[in-house]
C-alpha cells in the first residue's frame, strides 16, 4: 500500500492529538469534582452508549465478538480498564504538561515491549533513539534539575504514567497480534465497541473498589456533566476514528510523529486554562523525544 501524507490525512492526524491533549486538561480541571477510576467508568460507559448504534450486530448472539472474548476482556483490561486509569490518576498530582511528556516516551516502551516479549530484533539506530528519548521523559521526571534524580523526586502521577504507558505498550503489540476476524477489524465503531464493553466492566469493577475503599464523593455541576461529555465523546469516539482513518492513510511509522504534538498542545492549553505556564526543561525534553524517534524509524 502506498501511504501519503495529504492535507486531510495531516488534519486528522492532528486532530486526534490535540483531542488527547485536551483529555488531560479536562482531567485535570475536574480531579477534585469525581474520582480519578469513577471518571474513567464514566467516560467509557457514555462512550459505549454513542457507539452502540454504530456498531452493528456484533453483539449479537451468534457475532463475532463472543468466540474472541478472552481477547476483548484483555483488550479492554489494558487500553480502556488500566491505561486511562492511571492516566487519571496521574492527573492528580501532576500536571497535563508532565502527564503527556512522559506519555511521549510511548515507542520506546513499544519497542522493549515488543523485545521482551514479541520476539522484535531492535537495531543499534533504535537504542540510540531510545537513549534520547529517556533522556526527554528523566528531564521531565527531574523537573529541569538533574539532581533531583539522585533524590527520586518523583511524584506519584509521574509514575501513575509510566505504568500506564507500559501497559498501553501491551495494549498496542496485543491488538497487532491478536488474531481476530476480519469482519470485526473492518468496523471500526464494532471494534471499538467491543473493547469498550469489556473495558467498562473491568473499569467498573475498579470503580466499586475505589469507592469501597475511599471517602471520595462526586460534587455534580454542568461542569462535570459537559467535561464528562467531552471526554467521552472527542478524545474516546472521535480521536480514535480520526486516527484509525489518518494511519490508515499515511501509514504508521508517519503517524507515529504526530503523537508528539500532544505534550505541544497540553502545554498551550495547560497555559491558556490552568495557568501552568510551560518550562524551558518542557521544551527540552520535548526535542529530546522527538529526536529519539526520529532517529529510532530512520532507516
Amino acid at each position: 500500500m502506498n501511504h501519503r501524507l495529504t492535507p486531510k490525512t495531516a488534519f486528522l492526524l492532528t486532530l486526534a492529538p490535540l483531542l488527547w491533549a485536551g483529555n488531560a486538561i479536562v482531567g485535570r480541571l475536574v480531579h477534585e469534582a469525581v474520582p480519578p477510576i469513577l471518571l474513567n467508568f464514566l467516560r467509557w460507559a457514555i462512550a459505549l452508549l454513542i457507539l452502540l448504534p454504530l456498531a452493528g450486530p456484533v453483539f449479537r448472539r451468534d457475532g463475532p465478538v463472543w468466540p474472541h472474548w478472552r481477547s476483548f476482556a484483555l483488550l479492554g483490561l489494558l487500553g480502556i480498564g488500566i491505561y486511562n486509569a492511571l492516566q487519571y490518576l496521574a492527573l492528580q498530582s501532576s500536571t497535563p504538561i508532565n502527564v503527556t511528556l512522559v506519555a511521549s516516551g510511548m515507542p520506546v516502551w513499544m519497542m522493549l515491549t515488543g523485545w521482551m516479549f514479541f520476539g522484535v530484533k531492535v537495531s543499534r539506530r533504535q537504542v540510540a533513539g531510545a537513549v534520547l528519548s529517556i533522556a526527554g521523559v528523566l528531564l521531565v521526571l527531574a523537573r529541569g534539575e538533574w539532581g533531583h534524580l539522585l533524590e527520586l523526586r518523583l511524584v506519584a502521577g509521574d509514575i501513575f504514567m509510566i505504568l500506564a504507558t507500559i501497559a498501553w505498550s501491551l495494549y498496542s503489540w496485543l491488538l497487532t497480534r491478536t488474531k481476530l476476524p476480519d469482519e470485526i477489524r473492518a468496523n471500526w465503531a464494532g471494534f471499538l465497541a467491543a473493547q469498550v464493553a469489556f473495558g467498562v466492566v473491568w473499569s467498573g469493577a475498579f470503580a466499586a473498589g475505589e469507592w469501597a475503599v475511599s471517602s471520595a464523593q462526586v460534587h455534580w455541576s454542568w461542569t462535570l456533566a459537559a467535561a464528562l461529555a467531552y471526554v467521552a465523546i472527542g478524545p474516546a469516539v472521535i480521536a480514535f476514528r480520526c486516527w484509525g482513518a489518518g494511519v490508515q492513510q499515511a501509514g504508521p511509522s508517519v503517524g507515529a510523529f504526530f503523537t508528539n504534538l500532544t505534550p505541544l498542545f497540553a502545554a498551550l492549553m495547560s497555559s491558556a486554562f490552568l495557568g501552568e505556564a510551560p518550562h524551558g526543561y518542557h521544551l527540552a525534553a520535548f526535542a529530546l523525544i522527538v529526536g529519539g524517534i526520529v532517529v529510532s524509524s530512520r532507516r
